[in-house]
């Protein structure tokens, strides 16, 4: 994965039990940073419910969408998932519907033995597809992924092989460390 600008990559072991503080902590961070003057946050949360390993977008979107947050829209959720075949279209809708929104994008990724089971997070777009060789526009103002498995040869057979009980794990802290780093940001 690569940075934007210069913007470091924060690694959170998703095992931790500090996991959803730390992320949402930095996630607040870098919501007060933003130069960009934002009226509402969309999550892009990216991914396809038909593969367990790409599955972490949807999930996270299907656990957001569930709160309600006044200011928040969620796109990509398991009974509405955003991949490949819609993605462009997705980025077009939100263009068009929300006035100066910020793009949080989220999604599962591929990464090294030692990094499975890590959240990232990183100011700038996310490079969706990336780990599968996929060529799909750069999406967000700050992105959050989970590694669910490594990154080597077949990655399609392995994002189709990755365990369920991974992708929970980082669906869950993902999302606790969004409600926590959303709640804390409006309430400042």
């Amino acid at each position: 994965m690569e940075s934007y600008q210069n913007a470091p990559v924060h690694y959170v072991e998703s095992k931790s039990c500090r996991a959803p503080n730390q992320v949402g902590s930095l996630l607040f961070e870098m919501l007060c940073s933003q130069q960009k003057d934002f009226q509402e946050v969309v999550f892009l949360c990216i991914g396809s419910d038909r593969i367990t390993g790409d599955s972490l977008g949807p999930l996270i979107g299907y656990k957001l969408e569930k709160f309600h947050i006044p200011g928040i829209s969620v796109r990509g959720t398991l009974s509405e998932p955003v991949h490949a075949a819609n993605l462009a279209e997705n980025l077009e809708l939100i263009n068009s519907s929300y006035r100066h929104p910020l793009v949080l994008a989220v999604d599962a990724s591929l990464g090294t033995h030692e990094h499975i089971g890590y959240v990232t997070l990183s100011e700038g777009p996310l490079r969706p597809g990336l780990g599968v060789k996929k060529e799909l526009p750069d999406v967000g103002d700050i992105h959050i992924t989970g590694i669910v498995n490594f990154s080597g040869m077949m990655e399609s057979l392995l994002l189709q092989t990755t365990r369920l009980s991974m992708v929970m794990q980082l669906a869950d802290v993902i999302s606790k460390a969004i409600l926590y780093g959303i709640t804390e940001y409006y309430e400042m």
